[in-house]
C-alpha cells in the first residue's frame, strides 16, 4: 500500500473485493450499505461509491491508465516496480465516481474518468468508457446507454 493513502467505508457496507492503492495519497471512499463483490478497485487518485450501491463479483473499477501510452514512457515500468518505484507523471489519471443507489453487473470493467450517475444500472461484462447517467441502463462494450429507466422504478 502506498503512503498516505485514506480509505473511508461506511456503516453497513460489505467489501469482498481487493482495493489497491497505486500511489501515495490515494483515496478510495466506500458509501454505507454497499456491497462490493470479489471485484479490484485500484485507485491512483480517487475512487468514490455512494451508498445503496451494488457491485457484483469480477468487477474491474481503475482511475487510471497504469501507463503511459507511448513505449519510450513506459519503457522502464517493469525495472522501476522491481525497485518499489514507478514514474507515474506520463499516466493519465481521472477520478471515477459511482454515485448512489447504482448497480454495476458481473465482471463490469469502469475505467478512468467516468462517472456512473445515481441508480444507473451497468450491465454484465460492459466496458464503461464515458459516464452513465442517473437512471439509465448502459450496456456493452464500449457501454452505451440503452434506456431509461422509469419513475415508478426509481
Amino acid at each position: 500500500m502506498a503512503s498516505k493513502c485514506t480509505l473511508k467505508i461506511g456503516e453497513g457496507a460489505i467489501v469482498e473485493g481487493d482495493l489497491v492503492f497505486e500511489r501515495p495519497g490515494a483515496i478510495i471512499e466506500i458509501g454505507s450499505n454497499t456491497f462490493i463483490g470479489n471485484s479490484l478497485l485500484a485507485s491512483a487518485s480517487l475512487i468514490e461509491i455512494g451508498d445503496d450501491v451494488l457491485i457484483s463479483w469480477g468487477c474491474n473499477i481503475v482511475d487510471h491508465n497504469s501507463h503511459a501510452i507511448g513505449w519510450t514512457l513506459r519503457s522502464r515500468d517493469v525495472r522501476d516496480w522491481y525497485q518499489g518505484k514507478k514514474n507515474w507523471q506520463p499516466v493519465i489519471v481521472r477520478p471515477v465516481h459511482v454515485r448512489s443507489k447504482s448497480w454495476i453487473g458481473l465482471n463490469a470493467i469502469i475505467l478512468k474518468g467516468v462517472e456512473i450517475g445515481e441508480g444507473a444500472v451497468v450491465g454484465a461484462g460492459s466496458v464503461v468508457t464515458k459516464s452513465v447517467s442517473s437512471w439509465s441502463i448502459a450496456a456493452g462494450n464500449p457501454a452505451r446507454v440503452i434506456r431509461e429507466i422509469p419513475f415508478e422504478e426509481r
